[in-house]
């Protein structure tokens, strides 16, 4: 069960669900949420990040009444449009071009696997199990390596 049965994180996800149900193109959780949707330990759950696409996104943010955020560079990740919806429990973090660096540059993440996982009656997309592994370990943090390592049902490292 999604954080051990989480209120919170229940509540949000289908406030997503909600909100994504007018896209055009495929949208994706990752991170902590989708850890804890496949049923691994992710630790805290103190955000919900969706990967959007591009062309959806204005319409996204006016309905949500939402403004893209300039956000400083970060040497691991990136968006073209970037976003917070902070009226539910967990705070939802939207991205649309997200791109993670990597050695030859930065290089575009849109996941290739889409998965539906039921909460509360609503469908959440999120990457198949070994792609959000592939996903959190590109990525590379520490806790998205610790995350990645508990959905293979092992320790870090």
């Amino acid at each position: 069960m999604i954080g051990a049965g989480d209120p919170s994180l229940i509540k949000t996800l289908a406030a997503v669900a909600d909100a994504m149900s007018p896209a055009l193109r495929p949208w994706w959780v990752i991170g902590s949420a989708a850890v804890a949707l496949h049923g691994a330990d992710a630790g805290k759950v103190g955000d919900v990040d969706i990967l959007v696409d591009p062309s959806d996104v204005d319409a996204l943010f006016r309905r949500l009444g939402v403004a893209a955020l300039d956000l400083p560079p970060h040497p691991l990740f990136r968006s073209e449009r970037f976003a917070r919806w902070a009226v539910h429990p967990l705070p939802v973090e939207m991205m649309a071009g997200f791109a993670v660096a990597t050695d030859g540059g930065w290089q575009r993440l849109e996941p290739a696997t889409r998965h539906g996982i039921a909460v509360d009656g609503r469908n959440i997309h999120v990457p198949a199990r070994e792609e959000l592994v592939a996903i959190l370990r590109r990525i590379g943090r520490p806790k998205d390596v610790a995350r990645a390592a508990a959905l293979e049902g092992r320790e870090p490292g």
